[in-house]
C-alpha cells in the first residue's frame, strides 16, 4: 500500500470536512442487506460495479478492496451491528491526497412489512483542491451507489423464497 491514512473513530462520520450522504431503498430486508455487506465481503464485485475485488482480512476485522482503475484500500471494520450498521475506516490506500476516510452503511426498516432504507455516508478529509474534486464528484458517487443498491436488491430479491 502506498500511504497510511490518519486513523479516525466513528465520530468522524459526523465531523469529517467532507460528508457525502446517499440513500436508496431495497425490497430486501435489513438482515439480507447486512449479510451481503458484512458477511459476504467477497461478493461485493457481483453487485457493486466499481469494486473488482473485496476480501476479508485479519480474521474478518478488516477488508482489502480494489476498484476499477486500480485504486486499492486496506480497511478496518469499525462497526458491525447486524441488520443495522456496517462501517469501515480506510487505513491505507494508493489514492493520492486522502488524509482520512470512513464509510458507514446504515440500514433502517423501510416499513413494517419489508424493505430497507440504505444510507451510505462517505466521510473524508483531504486537502482543499481534492475536497473540491470530491464535492464535484458527488453526482457520480451517488449514481454508483444507487446502481449498486439496485443490483444488490435484484440479487437478494431473486433469492427470496416465494411468499417472502
Amino acid at each position: 500500500m502506498a500511504r497510511r491514512l490518519r486513523p479516525v473513530g466513528l465520530d468522524f462520520i459526523e465531523n469529517a470536512p467532507i460528508r457525502l450522504v446517499f440513500t436508496a431503498r431495497t425490497a430486501a430486508g435489513p438482515e439480507a442487506v447486512y449479510r451481503a455487506l458484512a458477511e459476504d465481503v467477497a461478493g461485493w464485485p457481483r453487485w457493486f460495479g466499481a469494486v473488482t475485488l473485496a476480501r476479508p482480512t485479519h480474521g474478518g476485522a478488516g477488508r482489502e478492496v480494489r476498484l476499477v482503475g486500480g485504486t486499492r484500500f486496506e480497511e478496518t471494520i469499525m462497526a458491525a451491528e447486524p441488520a443495522r450498521r456496517y462501517a469501515y475506516r480506510v487505513d491505507g490506500t494508493n489514492a493520492p491526497g486522502i488524509r482520512a476516510l470512513l464509510e458507514e452503511w446504515l440500514l433502517t426498516p423501510a416499513d413494517p412489512c419489508s424493505g430497507t432504507l440504505v444510507r451510505w455516508t462517505f466521510a473524508v478529509d483531504a486537502p482543499a483542491p481534492l475536497r473540491v474534486v470530491l464535492t464535484a464528484a458527488r453526482p457520480l458517487l451517488g449514481r454508483s451507489f444507487r446502481s449498486a443498491v439496485r443490483a444488490l436488491d435484484a440479487r437478494l430479491t431473486a433469492r427470496r423464497p416465494a411468499g417472502q
